[in-house]
């Protein structure tokens, strides 16, 4: 019995932070240990109640053969003032049977008894240490909530800014598309530029031409003239 109550108080001084580190589901395990104790709990008491009832019944015993002896000295004494000697000596050679019985069982009920009140007292303590993992419980339940909230939370944060740099990505590939725009806008009037002086140079060719063609036709014509005068 004794054992059971040492393998209880081992499992319950252990650090329980340490075995929640090391699963997934730290509300799960909790539930776990404090299921686990529920059970050794049931069976200590079984074992408290067996070790009471033996008590009770050596108690019983011993305040039998204590009221036994009692009676039997009384009649002892009795017998003796009546003057029935052989009658007092009977009563106390059974006086000295529960005597006997007494100093036999006397020691064991108050083993028993002392047993009894430390399997009582360590009982007692582990049903406060029940208590005190179940407000654990809760508060572990509570911090591994705001624990998860908090991971989601960062989660969240590394989306956004996820987000925020897709979004400034986007900015910038904007820009330079504008950019891009603008410089072909530039080229495209540079070209504009380039061709109007070209088509003014060739149209001042062509007019000179004009010119200097219409002089020699203007000529040859007064020429003509001149001949036929």
């Amino acid at each position: 019995m004794l054992k059971i109550f040492q393998r209880i108080n081992d499992v319950m001084t252990a650090n329980i932070n340490d075995l929640i580190d090391r699963v997934e589901d730290p509300e799960r395990m909790v539930k776990q240990i404090i299921r686990e104790m529920e059970e050794h709990i049931r069976a200590s008491k079984e074992g408290v109640l067996n070790a009471m009832t033996s008590e009770k019944k050596l108690q019983k015993e011993v305040e039998h053969h204590r009221q036994q002896s009692e009676t039997w000295r009384q009649q002892a004494e009795d017998a003796l003032r009546g003057g029935n000697e052989g009658l007092s000596q009977s009563a106390l050679a059974r006086k000295k049977e529960h005597d006997h019985s007494l100093m036999t069982l006397g020691p064991s009920w108050e083993a028993a008894k002392h047993t009894s009140e430390r399997l009582k007292t360590q009982l007692r303590g582990l049903e406060g240490k029940l208590a005190e993992a179940r407000r654990r419980r809760t508060t572990l339940t509570a911090r591994q909530r705001a624990a998860e909230a908090g991971y989601q939370m960062d989660r969240t944060l590394d989306h956004l800014r996820d987000g925020l740099d897709a979004h400034r990505k986007l900015d910038r590939m904007e820009e330079r598309v504008s950019d891009m725009e603008a410089r072909a806008e530039a080229i495209a009037e540079l070209n504009d530029n380039a061709s109007r002086l070209e088509r003014d140079v060739r149209d001042m060719k062509i007019e000179k031409e004009v010119d200097d063609e219409f002089e020699v036709l203007k000529k040859q014509i007064a020429d003509e003239n001149s001949q036929q005068a």
